[in-house]
């Protein structure tokens, strides 16, 4: 894609700026809401539309793909379709198939429906971003992201999740879909009103359809296997391992047809030309299992484990939301305004989220909210610092040739590594839940003095309310058992929040050699007389 930006004298006086940032900002808020409705409405949904664990498992499935194929597909679309014109049509989707959604129960009406908004999702969410890139000058970027960033990062993360909980304990899932309809309909008249304020020109790079299916049906694949892995034991399951080897054979074969088309490919290659982009999109796949892991634990561990309900544990992660938005508007002022170096504040959103994760790993069923506060506002603080620096470090020096395809393969790695991340620690709970069961079972035993104690006293308490004294028995042994498991599975989750931390503690030098490797590339390829104080 080639984009010839004109002078727009008038952009600094006009109203163009803020209407045109703000119809973005609030379009990528609906695909914020849309993504995370199963995160905590899945249990009523599964009873309204009365679908098994294996049927509502497409709904979370097929949004996750098609997102992952409209971050793929936007470049092209952006080749052929007016930018805003194609914003406003991604918008006008997503509030559509969220309208319809909240009036229906008919699972396979859903499961088409999440398809639409996966799709537009995606494109909605690159086209945004591509366009601020392109409307205004470099200069004025790190605010610009920021203000993004607050609609694609920070609201899924943490104000989405509390709106939602809110709902499901005040209202019903539908009322999630129908939240989505009026926002759209805003950013639709923001974007409306302002003028466009890209004056471009497109010249349209071909689209490679066979790599586009081949791409198409590894991501499908991909996402199948991360998605229900764990609840199948993985690749004991025959299905899932024919779906891993679909999606590696497709992989390869998109690989290969990438290496011969060259500038034909579906991926514009000259990406990673850049050291800054190639840095940028490794780091992604860290960050991305960084923020949908630790987005997905700290929820899981609130209603299985301390018994929040959706409203509380929606509640538990929104004061992060507001301690994100503050570390965004500082990296942006050191960035925009000191002239810091992007790279400078990463180390910092590193260590914050690797303690807040290490924090985390100490909670116990007698937890509360105020106990897990200070790990979970630390850890809001790192992300902000994290994801604005490496937006910036991987597109400031893309141009528009490039800039919609970086995006796109971004925000896939960064999807991508999310579902990796919560596969992976989804995984390791399950296991460590048995594994600590057996292991604090096998010290539970009938002889032991600890054992008698607590049984006597159980027995006597439910004798106490009525029971005779075999019920009172049975009722005793039931009781210890659940505290058995609840035990494990705090234990369970506490390994998993380190894991967290644990990862960073591994990736983070790894990471720095990348970045020293890269760099030394790029100096062996800058002719000699292009380096400051070379004769």
């Amino acid at each position: 894609m080639t984009v010839i930006l004109a002078d727009m004298p008038s952009r600094g006086r006009s109203m163009a700026g803020p209407l045109f940032v703000g119809g973005i900002a609030l379009a990528a808020l609906t695909e914020a809401i849309a993504s995370t409705v199963l995160a905590l409405g899945r249990a009523d949904m599964i009873g309204d539309t009365y679908a098994t664990p294996d049927e509502f498992a497409w709904l979370d499935i097929g949004y996750t793909a098609l997102k992952l194929i409209g971050f793929m597909a936007a470049a092209g679309l952006m080749d052929r379709f007016n930018l805003r014109n194609l914003i406003l049509g991604a918008t006008l989707v997503m509030g559509g198939a969220c309208a319809i959604a909240a009036v229906t129960a008919r699972l396979d009406v859903l499961i088409a429906l999440r398809l639409l908004q996966g799709f537009s999702g995606g494109v909605l969410l690159v086209a945004g971003q591509a366009a601020i890139f392109l409307a205004y000058p470099a200069s004025r970027q790190p605010v610009l992201q920021c203000l993004f960033a607050i609609g694609s990062v920070v609201a899924p993360a943490t104000i989405a999740p509390a709106l939602e909980g809110w709902l499901l304990d005040s209202h019903s899932w539908t009322w999630i879909f129908f939240c989505v309809v009026p926002v759209a309909l805003a950013a639709t008249g923001l974007l409306l009103a302002a003028e466009d304020p890209i004056t471009a020109k497109m010249a349209r790079r071909p689209f490679d359809g066979i790599g586009f299916v081949l791409l198409a049906i590894t991501l499908f694949c991909l996402t199948y296997v991360f998605s229900q892995g764990s609840r199948w034991d993985w690749f004991e399951a025959p299905h899932l391992l024919w779906l891993a080897v679909i999606a590696a054979a497709a992989l390869v074969t998109f690989l290969g047809r990438q290496l011969f088309a060259a500038e034909r490919g579906l991926v514009d290659a000259t990406l990673f030309a850049s050291a800054d982009f190639t840095f940028a999109f490794i780091v992604s796949f860290v960050a991305g299992a960084a923020l949908f892991g630790s987005a997905f634990l700290i929820p899981s561990f609130a209603v299985s484990v301390l018994a929040f309900t959706p409203t509380d544990a929606g509640l538990l992660l929104l004061p992060s939301g507001a301690l994100f938005v503050v570390a965004l508007l500082i990296a942006a002022f050191l960035v925009q305004v000191r002239s810091v170096p992007p790279f400078a504040t990463v180390p910092f959103g590193i260590l914050m989220i690797m303690a807040a994760m290490w924090m985390l790993s100490g909670s116990s069923g007698e937890s509360g909210a105020p106990d897990m506060m200070a790990a979970i506002l630390l850890r809001g603080f790192g992300l902000g610092f994290l994801f604005l620096s490496i937006t910036l470090i991987a597109f400031s020096r893309l141009d528009g040739r490039n800039l919609a395809a970086g995006i796109g393969l971004f925000n896939s790695g960064r999807q991508l590594g999310g579902l990796m991340g919560v596969a992976g620690l989804q995984t390791l709970i399950d296991q460590a839940t048995v594994a600590n069961t057996a292991v604090i079972g096998a010290n539970v035993t009938a002889g032991t003095p600890a054992v008698v104690e607590r049984l006597t006293a159980t027995t006597a308490l439910f004798s106490a309310k009525g029971l005779d004294a075999a019920a009172a028995g049975r009722a005793a042994t039931s009781l210890l058992g659940r505290s058995v498991t609840g035990q494990s599975t705090v234990i369970a989750f506490d390994t998993a929040f380190a894991a967290v931390a644990l990862l960073f503690l591994f990736a983070a030098p790894v990471l720095v050699a990348i970045k020293i490797t890269l760099a030394k590339r790029t100096r062996r390829a800058q002719p000699k007389g292009d380096i400051p104080g070379a004769s």
